[in-house]
């Protein structure tokens, strides 16, 4: 029996440190300005046998629909929420079994969506990432040598990448290579004085400001920083236009941007959404999905190098002018039926409390949501999250009232919620908290396009559909470039 606690990830386990005041800095109040509790820690309260609690669990999740229905957002929008959440949150696992000091940590006080899991810090900080092509600094590594198509790797196979999460599967690692080779396209615009160079230096200036004291985006210096600064505010213009109305009801996305009844008090990355809202995208996941024509993949079919084999078909994924895309299923009380048999979970789970989960257990995923909130971040109830937020509240499943527990766990509330609104997006608590904490995230950053006022992203660009089929049009001049590659 594996004694890892309840399979958290290193994020995970860093979150639960600060949130029990174990980071260096938990004095001086920095941290829950950005990482903390929207709501009051709720503690877990059962008086029984830990193993009866278990199976009342285990219970509500087996209430879950397993089917493979389609939702109204493109199947892709859920891998793209993915790559969202590693944008924002940090990888932090170099730091579990050791006192955390989250100032010494990027990325941890300021949660922005600036793509440093694609830029990392920079051509300076990060070189390995970077390459000099035609006596220019500034472009990404992308291809190896065997196959143009694939991320850069070195010589074990890692990716060379802002964030390793990026390519655990083939599904987050192909956007995150389209939004590389978009950067290369647009450094080679500028580079070369091509025809888009004019819209996109005019456009990456937009919200700037020479005014040092005027808390308006910095003014990018050079063809690097206004490449990187174009691609930034075209990715949160697909995060504004694309995921949220994609997954988040039009009355809820409607709240949050009007700032409707959040506690003006809240942490800038609350664990009410890290832990519990944003893992709404667990229950969008299909079981298996159509990767190219004339190919299907299941959701855990490949993971490491990439052959023509693996090659995602990214209109496939995101709908754009040129044709229909799969959809992801709706967000409610239905998951897929592989999320049920995680086959890279080989041991139980050990909970905080001595309770031992077996391994046949463990490798349901929607369960271990429910224990890592009641068993270690300890989030508040969809309930008392409704009442704060003055919402309508939605009684607890008959599971739960059965057994005596009248509050459900925020993630399966979210779902519940969802299913009731009938929209197959989220509504309520989970819509309010997932769009609100994304567009406060663009509200507290100076450089983000909430802030480029007059900014229009280029319309070949402007959707995340479009986005990517016009990187898969105008790329072929670059793939393969002895410059870029690497592995």
């Amino acid at each position: 029996m594996s004694h890892q606690s309840h399979g958290m990830s290193g994020f995970d386990r860093f979150v639960e440190a600060c949130l029990h005041g174990e980071a260096l800095n938990s004095t001086d109040h920095v941290l829950p300005q950005v990482f903390g509790r929207l709501l009051n820690h709720n503690p877990l309260v059962w008086h029984g046998d830990e193993q009866v609690l278990l199976s009342v669990f285990g219970s509500l999740i087996d209430t879950l629909r397993l089917d493979d229905e389609s939702g109204p957002a493109d199947a892709g929008l859920t891998f793209f929420g993915q790559f969202i959440d590693h944008d924002v949150t940090f990888d932090v696992t170099s730091v579990i079994g050791r006192t955390i000091d989250p100032r010494r940590i990027r990325n941890i006080r300021t949660p922005n969506m600036d793509m440093d899991c694609v830029y990392g810090d920079g051509p300076e900080a990060s070189p390995h990432l970077y390459t000099e092509l035609e006596g220019h600094e500034g472009y990404l590594l992308f291809g190896r040598s065997d196959y143009h198509l694939d991320l850069a790797r070195n010589a074990k196979g890692t990716a060379l990448i802002g964030d390793p999460r990026n390519d655990e599967n083939i599904f987050v690692s192909q956007i995150q290579g389209a939004y590389i080779c978009l950067h290369n396209l647009i450094l080679r615009q500028l580079h070369t004085n091509g025809p888009m160079a004019s819209d996109i230096r005019d456009r990456s200036m937009a919200g700037t400001s020479n005014d040092l004291w005027s808390g308006n985006a910095r003014i990018p210096v050079n063809d690097y920083q206004i490449a990187r600064r174009f691609v930034q505010l075209h990715y949160q213009t697909h995060v504004m236009d694309d995921f949220l109305p994609g997954f988040v009801a039009q009355n809820a996305l409607y709240d949050a941007k009007e700032g409707a009844g959040y506690l003006s008090d809240a942490p800038l990355m609350p664990v009410e959404f890290s832990g519990a809202c944003f893992r709404f995208g667990h229950a969008t996941v299909r079981n298996r999905y159509q990767l190219s024509p004339g190919s299907e993949i299941s959701i855990f079919g490949h993971r490491g190098k990439r052959t023509a084999e693996h090659q995602m078909d990214m209109g496939l994924f995101f709908q754009s002018s040129h044709q229909p895309a799969q959809k992801a299923r709706p967000v409610g009380l239905g998951v897929a039926e592989g999320l049920f048999e995680l086959p890279f979970i080989h041991d139980g789970l050990h909970l905080p409390n001595g309770t031992e989960v077996p391994v046949e257990l463990a490798r349901k995923l929607p369960l271990r949501n429910i224990l890592r909130d009641r068993y270690a971040l300890e989030i508040a109830s969809g309930q008392q999250a409704a009442a704060a937020l003055d919402l309508p509240a939605l009684p607890a499943p008959e599971v739960l009232a059965d057994a005596g527990i009248t509050r459900t766990p925020m993630w399966f509330y979210a779902l519940q919620e969802a299913d009731a609104g009938g929209q197959g997006r989220l509504t309520g608590v989970g819509g309010r908290i997932v769009a609100t904490t994304l567009i406060r995230i663009l509200q507290a950053d100076p450089d983000s396009v909430w802030h480029a006022h007059g900014f229009e992203p280029l319309p070949e660009l402007a959707r995340i559909g479009d986005c990517f089929a016009w990187v898969e049009e105008n790329r072929v001049d670059l793939l393969g470039h002895a410059d870029l590659l690497n592995g």
